[in-house]
């Protein structure tokens, strides 16, 4: 039974070969594919070339539209095109890390009846994380990227905020500074047999859940198209797929661990060494995210876990 981590990345380059290289430890018979957008910055693939089963390809980067989703999209299609052997796929930003010996997650999931690890609730719901009115401006309208608002920077942002109050005076439009996107009311293809879900993008998902994931993205186009318009649809694509296609067992739980308390602009918190004892508390494999130029400490706390140095419960 084998294990891909699929890590997007476009920055940080010393923290994504740390990344690589715990999980290779942890886990030696593990494939890493990194996806990096090297129109952000350059990883030096010299400095992983000695660990077997790590490939580096060029990827996409991006936030608020289609492009993180095409770039994991694009990524299964490089694992399946090489004929990569896996079992199990689980997808990572390049600020993540383990929490947890990924041998005895492997354990785990090669025992398991689940067939995939995602958070999922129907979005326009009682159940639903947002509000509807949030759901209904990320999924009911198609957005374009405005350059001279997507290219500002994250203060100038925060300034320019507050003119989002003409969302609420009218139905017909939506202007989405954070992501630098202004979109027009659209018909929807949501209905009573395709609901709208929701949940976090980064989840633990089993070859055949990958599988039909693929092949519904190759053959459903109007979905995808639909999906490639609406705002933040790696918050959506995943669930809305697999949940409503009724074939698989999913746990409701993605096995990460992330905080979004005093947090804006639907970035979790960095994590520190104040977070350990909650980290390891938590029944994750996973944590996000992390800076090492803020504290390395956490890293190296987390590895004597990983790296099996101490047992945990």
């Amino acid at each position: 039974m084998r294990v891909c981590y699929l890590i997007q990345s476009h920055k940080n380059s010393e923290q994504i070969y740390r990344l690589v290289k715990t999980i290779k430890q942890s886990s030696p018979d593990s494939f890493v594919l990194v996806s990096h957008d090297v129109s952000v910055s350059n990883l030096d693939t010299a400095t992983l070339k000695n660990l077997s089963g790590v490939q580096i390809v060029p990827g996409l980067g991006g936030r608020g539209d289609f492009s993180i989703v095409q770039g994991y999209l694009d990524a299964v299609g490089w694992l399946f095109s090489q004929n990569i052997a896996f079992d199990w796929l689980t997808n990572l930003s390049g600020q993540d890390y383990p929490t947890r010996s990924l041998s005895q997650v492997k354990n785990f999931l090669a025992t398991t009846q689940y067939d995939g690890f995602l958070e999922y609730f129907n979005v326009f719901s009682q159940e639903s994380h947002w509000s509807q009115r949030e759901g209904y401006t990320r999924y009911f309208y198609k957005y374009q990227k405005l350059k001279y608002l997507s290219t500002l920077p994250e203060w100038a942002k925060e300034i320019v905020t507050p003119i989002k109050i003409v969302n609420y005076l009218q139905p017909f439009f939506r202007l989405n500074a954070a992501y630098g996107m202004f979109g027009v009311r659209s018909s929807v293809p949501f209905n009573e047999n395709f609901v709208c879900y929701g949940g976090s993008f980064f989840c633990t998902l089993s070859r055949q859940c990958i599988e039909y994931l693929y092949e519904f993205y190759r053959t459903r186009l109007e979905i995808v198209n639909y999906y490639k318009g609406v705002g933040v649809s790696d918050e959506s694509f995943i669930q809305t797929v697999l949940v409503n296609s009724g074939l698989f067992n999913l746990c409701n739980d993605n096995k990460f661990y992330f905080d979004f308390s005093e947090t804006r602009n639907g970035r979790p918190r960095l994590l520190t060494t104040d977070d350990y004892l909650s980290i390891i508390q938590n029944n994750a494999h996973f944590a996000r995210k992390f800076d090492m130029s803020l504290d390395t400490k956490i890293l190296d706390l987390l590895d004597e876990i990983v790296l099996e140095k101490i047992l945990i419960s």
